[in-house]
C-alpha cells in the first residue's frame, strides 16, 4: 500500500488530469454534444470521458515538475 502512496505522490498530475478530463469531456458531452450521431468522440458520453481523461492527463502532465540530480 506504501508502495502506491508513494507513486501517487510523485506522478499526481495524471489523475487529477484525468478526473479534470473527465468531467470536462462529459459536460461537452451534455452542453454541446453531437444532435445528428455521427460524431465519433461526442456522439456518445463514454467516448467523450475517455477522450477528455486522456487529454487532460496529457495537459496536465505538461506541468509536472522533474527533480535535477546534481
Amino acid at each position: 500500500m506504501n508502495k502506491v502512496i508513494n507513486i501517487l505522490k510523485k506522478n499526481w498530475t495524471y489523475p487529477v488530469g484525468a478526473l479534470a478530463g473527465g468531467t470536462g469531456g462529459y459536460l461537452y458531452w451534455f452542453y454541446i454534444g453531437c444532435a445528428s450521431g455521427t460524431c465519433p468522440i461526442t456522439a456518445s458520453p463514454t467516448m467523450s470521458v475517455i477522450w477528455g481523461a486522456v487529454m487532460g492527463s496529457l495537459i496536465f502532465s505538461l506541468f509536472k515538475k522533474e527533480k535535477k540530480n546534481e
